[in-house]
């Protein structure tokens, strides 16, 4: 693909907004006393998540969790650590539990994200599907057999079941494809869907176009969100990905798995897929 440079992208209201500080340690009141605070609008789940600006200082970022947010951002921390060897990520500078809180402090990544490239610079989509179906590939291609971390199918679905059992599935949150279902319906279509063999690889696990950032060259700058980084199988992020392109037009997601070098696509697993994130 031969890379133009895009320009640069103007600021994006509603992705955040001025913040008073979470509760901290004591290590972290005094590291970061006078900063800025803005506070992440886009994507929390569980944990809150801050920038943090200081003036002649590169930007940070901090998530806090409690309780099961809590125990997500340890799992995320060591995910971090493991991949920052072989995939640009925010780097951890700082991290803290005490009682039933975590602190995870990061390097800001710099970069724009996919979602805020295809908002203002829709024309360039293709590359831009390129590109994020490059960085997909390069990091499925990562030696699985290597990787600490799983994800089994077998214990998502386990997962899927016992939120199904607790109420906790949101029929309100479906794609639109599902609009109208409820959760049982999903459950049904996860069993008649389900694939008999698994291609493990290493997957992100919420590959959305929200946790992708991109320079004005449109190079992949950083994965973010990285706390469900395990093996599994590679249409867990083809899913996602292929999912969020839709807001964006069928010509981007078309463009998705010629990019990735699928030449055709499995779109019974692809709905299998899409089932199962319902859930979650």
């Amino acid at each position: 693909m031969t890379r133009h440079a895009a320009p640069p992208l103007p600021p994006t209201p509603g992705r955040e907004k001025s913040a008073r500080p979470p509760t901290l340690p004591p290590s972290l009141t005094a590291r970061l006393d006078g900063a800025r605070w803005r506070r992440n609008l886009v994507g929390e789940a569980g944990a809150a998540v801050y920038r943090i600006t200081r003036d002649g200082a590169p930007d940070l970022y901090l998530k806090h969790g409690r309780g099961q947010a809590a125990a997500a951002l340890v799992d995320e921390l060591a995910r971090l650590r493991w991949l920052a060897a072989q995939m640009p990520v925010g780097m951890p500078v700082h991290f803290e539990c005490s009682g039933n809180q975590a602190w995870l402090l990061t390097r800001a990544i710099p970069g724009r994200t996919a979602y805020e490239w295809l908002q203002h610079h829709p024309s360039r989509a293709p590359d831009i599907v390129a590109a994020l179906a490059q960085a997909l590939a390069r990091l499925h291609a990562l030696p699985a057999a290597l990787c600490p971390f799983q994800s089994p199918l077998e214990q998502r679905l386990a997962q899927a079941h016992e939120r199904l059992a607790a109420g906790l599935i949101d029929a309100d949150d479906f794609d639109d494809a599902r609009r109208g279902w409820t959760p049982q319906d999903v459950w049904d279509a996860l069993q008649r869907l389900r694939p008999r063999t698994v291609d493990a690889v290493v997957t992100h696990g919420d590959y959305s176009l929200d946790n992708l950032l991109l320079d004005d060259e449109l190079r992949l700058t950083g994965l973010i969100d990285v706390g469900r980084l395990g093996v599994a199988d590679r249409y867990q992020d083809l899913a996602i990905l292929w999912n969020c392109l839709g807001e964006f037009g069928a010509a981007a997601q078309r463009a998705l798995f010629p990019a990735y070098g699928i030449a055709r696509p499995d779109h019974r697993r692809l709905d299998f897929y899409l089932c199962l994130d319902e859930c979650f």
